[in-house]
């Protein structure tokens, strides 16, 4: 049975993004939350431990993806450096019929999160190991996928050459900010220009408890990745297109 956090967890995540949890799916996103803490104690995965803070700094901010309808109607999602697995594991569990592939460069996060995927029994979730300027180069990933995610990784200018060659042509990439992202998404403009993208839009929203601001920013793939990016590893972060 549910306790207080999870029925409040169920109904926001209901009322906000219109998903119906099963008790199975909270027990997934509770047995989660129990490796996140136990494996945090081994490995700096998150500065945020307590329970209700991780339903709602974690989850449902993972969720907010759901305010998207690409995202909704995307058959395959790639998250670039997705960490403890954020937004794509609690997205996962919420729409278990999403293909998820995760990149990430430590491979102790890569353990961590096999762990998750085999305790939760998430089905469809390839992990990848690697350097995203890397993995975004083979033609196992390249320009495949309908959705690309990155969460508080870098900046815009930057995190658009490591993400946007995942992305089909017709898919998109959203980036999940804090607020006040005007100055990232005017630096970003010549980025995404040559990599053959567009921004969409931005959709602004707010945590339900903390209140404090988010921004997801949408940008459309037009065409394929041209052959030059991404650059090697490193360059796009230290200097990026701008």
């Amino acid at each position: 049975m549910a306790d207080e956090l999870q029925q409040w967890f169920r109904d926001r995540v209901g009322a906000d993004f219109g998903i119906e949890l099963t008790d199975g799916q909270l027990d997934q996103y509770e047995a989660y939350y129990r490796l996140l803490v136990e494996w945090n104690e081994k490995m700096n995965l998150t500065g945020i431990t307590e329970r209700g803070a991780v339903y709602e700094k974690h989850f449902y901010d993972s969720l907010t993806l759901a305010l998207i309808p690409e995202a909704l109607q995307a058959a395959s999602l790639a998250d670039i450096g997705a960490g403890a697995g954020f937004p794509s594991i609690p997205f996962k569990i919420a729409m278990p019929a999403i293909e998820v592939t995760i990149v990430d460069s430590l491979a102790k996060r890569i353990r961590f999160l096999q762990t998750v995927v085999d305790e939760l029994d998430l089905q469809h979730v390839r992990l990848v190991h690697g350097r995203a300027e890397d993995i975004g180069r083979l033609s196992d990933h390249r320009d495949r996928y309908d959705l690309v995610t990155a969460r508080a990784v870098a900046r815009l200018a930057g995190l658009s050459e490591l993400c946007l060659p995942f992305v089909k042509r017709g898919g998109c990439f959203v980036s999940m900010k804090g607020s006040d992202n005007a100055d990232e998404i005017q630096e970003s403009g010549k980025a995404i220009r040559l990599l053959r993208s567009e921004l969409k839009y931005t959709r602004e929203l707010s945590l339900p408890l903390e209140n404090s601001a988010r921004q997801l920013i949408v940008i459309d793939k037009l065409a394929a990745t041209p052959k030059e990016y991404p650059r090697k590893a490193g360059i796009p972060l230290k200097q990026p297109l701008i």
